[in-house]
């Protein structure tokens, strides 16, 4: 049995996991869903939410994106980040069941390619030591 929880905004899946206000969170177990609830995002900083999230036994966290950060800190917990999923929230969990659900790149920076990308007004929080400048 797996413990799914989806960044949620308005019934759709949120695209950045720390800023949307809810989590769809629910049990998977073969076909069946079970325990599912909406409860809220508990705030506090970007590296709270894994930790909260691991006290949930949750195991996957589906989001629209996320930084590379988050990423790591998920990893730490042993909560595999699947990006790149948009739509509602119905549909993710009919995807989730069919098997048909497919992460792709973080929308969190678009033309960031492989490289999660951290949106730019995250940027300052984490002192990142490599900057990336595109000359034309």
């Amino acid at each position: 049995m797996k413990k799914i929880a989806i960044a949620t905004d308005s019934g759709m899946v949120a695209q950045h996991f720390g800023r949307c206000p809810n989590y769809t969170i629910f049990e998977l177990d073969g076909e069946k869903i079970s325990n599912k609830q909406e409860i809220p995002n508990p705030g506090h900083s970007t590296g709270y939410i894994p930790k909260y999230l691991h006290e949930q036994n949750v195991n996957v966290i589906i989001s629209g994106g996320m930084g590379r950060r988050a990423v790591d800190l998920f990893n730490q917990f042993n909560i595999e980040p699947i990006v790149g999923i948009v739509g509602t929230i119905d549909n993710c969990i009919k995807e989730i069941l069919n098997g048909t659900l497919r992460g792709g790149e973080s929308l969190c920076n678009p033309g960031g390619g492989k490289d999660y990308g951290i949106p730019k007004e995250d940027a300052g929080q984490f002192g990142h030591d490599h900057h990336h400048h595109h000359h034309n």
